[in-house]
């Protein structure tokens, strides 16, 4: 219990020295404290109000390691801070041969100062772990999104909806490219049993990932175009670049429009718009 009750103490003062303008939330209203409100971290961290609660008072005693990857993102941890909340919760801390979500404070700042552009980051098995508001607008907001929902890869596979359209060709060089990625992941990341078993449900279900497995293909992710249909705003055309964060296995999605080119001027429509736009249940690309 002592425990537990240290958890919550580290929870809140890590949320009281966060403001909501340092993770792009509005600051309206009266508050008590400069930092997050419970229900501004439960929505950066995808669980509820009331398990945030639950962990702050200490009456939740066994955080699974998934809820304290998205603690530690949403509270913007660094390397050592996450590993003592990890510490805290009994859980041992991810080792150098499981997948890694941490974001490095100053990968975080860099991503916040591009505000004017759609992005994503994933970890190395292409699972979405952060996006700006501006990718929320155009492909929808994925805080409601749980496990296998946040995967690119296995969104493309399993058939699951999507705003981006590609060519045969487009289409062809992006699933060789993350093909070759998984196959990577897991030669780095042996003791990942979460990634052993993505491999096996996409070889299941997807006959066209099997095969592309089993021939050993090899892709490298290059400038592409990428075609994304929204539902009120329109299609756009953006310059698509994946960028990997030093030191890591993070990748960062980044789209960009040509200046003066009918897709700016939408995308400069969408920022004013924002999320307001969506419609019920859209999904990212």
């Amino acid at each position: 219990m002592n425990e537990s009750r240290e958890l919550g103490r580290a929870l809140h003062g890590w949320r009281d020295r966060i403001t909501p303008e340092a993770v792009g939330l509005p600051a309206g209203g009266v508050r008590r404290a400069a930092g997050l409100r419970r229900e501004e971290l439960a929505q950066l961290a995808g669980l509820s109000v009331d398990y945030i609660t639950r962990l702050e008072q200490g009456r939740a005693t066994s955080p699974s390691a998934q809820v304290l990857s998205a603690l530690a993102r949403a509270l913007r941890l660094s390397a050592a801070e996450r590993e003592y909340l990890y510490h805290l919760a009994g859980q041992p801390v991810p080792g150098p041969g499981q997948l890694s979500t941490h974001i490095p404070p100053g990968v975080r700042r860099l991503l916040d100062q591009l505000d004017g552009s759609p992005l994503s980051v994933h970890d190395a098995a292409w699972n979405l772990i952060l996006w700006n508001p501006l990718w929320a607008a155009l492909f929808g907001d994925a805080s409601a999104q749980r496990g296998r929902e946040r995967n690119i890869v296995w969104r493309h596979f399993a058939g699951l909806p999507s705003r981006v359209s590609h060519t045969p060709e487009q289409e062809a060089r992006f699933e060789a490219a993350v093909v070759a990625d998984l196959r990577a992941a897991t030669a780095r990341y042996p003791a990942d049993a979460g990634l052993r078993m993505l491999i096996n449900d996409l070889r299941s279900v997807s006959a066209g990932f099997a095969r592309l497995w089993d021939t050993g293909i090899v892709g490298v992710h290059e400038s592409d175009s990428k075609t994304v249909h929204h539902p009120d705003v329109g299609t756009f055309t953006f310059d698509c670049d994946v960028l990997t964060a030093p030191g890591s296995d993070l990748r960062i999605v980044a789209y960009t429009a040509t200046p003066g080119s009918d897709t700016a001027d939408r995308l400069r429509l969408l920022n004013v718009i924002g999320t307001q736009a969506m419609t019920e249940g859209s999904t990212p690309g």
